[in-house]
């Protein structure tokens, strides 16, 4: 017999009704458990394999997960959402669970609800959080199973994050035990929750070395191009000797414009970043930063939303480790 068998066919073998094997498959409902021990016998013997429509209905589950992706992130930030992807992919192949991604951007969450309100899946990632989070703020009204892949100032939310915080605080007391007196902070939108949390490491470190961070060197909301371009001139007019650097994107046009100015690095000023990636693997001077293995959040992520929809109680707040990669930047 082929693994194209129905549950009729199985019910017929065996002398039972196809609700009884059902039962026997989902695990729910009333059925003794010598009758259910000789349906999944029968089953393994014959290496029967309900399809996802029929399990489903079984489950009442769906075996699909919402990954949901920002629509607005610059080319550099693909690295990670696919790294992520790549994590939650993993281990929802495993539990044999499909992946449909969804694009939302800023308050627009069109397609969230539109797949919530249709019953098309049984838990949500999101790969980012904002300070103030509709997409959270939807998901706990529609009771539906739900992580985030970074941290989130929201009560009662699953979240899986890297320590970016201690990272920051880190990576800023090396720079002033060397002797940086004048650091600058370059760094995105204040509304990614990311941000802040970096920008609070940052302010750490000088609280633990007993001194308060220049507020005449702090560039946030830096989005495109030119606002980096005049956030670093403006820093180095300010007599800056490093720039700190909130991610990956921000570093590269930083440097850049160093280059442009004939700036060297690390003789001139120093550069770090608080997330490094592919886009500044080449980069010469090599470039002190922050590795994260965003795989790993990706899958972590995605074990705690799947223990969600089996009912498992699950850490409310998951911290991952990091690593500080110090390089020719910092010399």
């Amino acid at each position: 017999m082929s693994n194209n068998i129905t549950i009729s066919d199985v019910a017929e073998a065996l002398g039972v009704s196809k609700t009884t094997v059902s039962r026997a498959i989902s695990g729910k409902g009333r059925i003794g458990a010598a009758t259910r021990k000789r349906v999944l016998e029968y089953i393994q013997e014959h290496d029967y394999k309900p399809n996802v429509i029929a399990r489903g209905l079984a489950q009442s589950k769906t075996f699909n997960i919402c990954v949901v992706m920002p629509g607005d992130y610059a080319l550099v930030d693909l690295p990670f959402f696919q790294e992520a992807i790549m994590g939650i992919q993993e281990i929802a192949g495993m539990m044999e669970y499909d992946l449909l991604l969804c694009i939302g951007s800023g308050n627009d969450m069109a397609g969230l609800r539109r797949i919530i309100q249709n019953h098309k899946v049984d838990g949500v990632v999101l790969l980012r959080t904002m300070v103030d989070d509709p997409q959270v703020t939807f998901l706990q009204e529609r009771r539906i199973p739900f992580v985030t892949a970074g941290s989130c100032k929201y009560k009662d939310v699953k979240q899986i994050d890297h320590d970016h915080r201690s990272a920051c605080r880190e990576l800023t007391s090396i720079m002033l035990m060397r002797g940086m007196k004048n650091m600058a902070l370059l760094g995105g939108s204040e509304d990614i929750v990311v941000n802040q949390t970096r920008y609070a490491g940052v302010v750490d470190a000088h609280e633990q070395f007993g001194k308060k961070i220049n507020d005449n060197l702090v560039f946030l909301n830096l989005e495109g191009k030119a606002y980096v371009e005049k956030a670093v001139d403006d820093a180095i007019d300010r007599g800056c000797d490093c720039l700190l650097c909130m991610d990956d994107a921000v570093c590269a046009q930083a440097m850049r414009r160093l280059r442009e100015r004939h700036i060297k690095v690390p003789q001139q000023v120093k550069v770090a970043s608080f997330y490094n990636s592919s886009v500044l693997e080449n980069n010469v001077p090599s470039i002190t930063s922050l590795s994260f293995d965003s795989k790993e959040l990706g899958a972590r992520a995605c074990k705690n939303l799947l223990r969600q929809i089996e009912g498992e109680e699950t850490e409310n707040r998951t911290l991952l480790p990091y690593e500080v990669v110090l390089k020719e930047s910092t010399q």
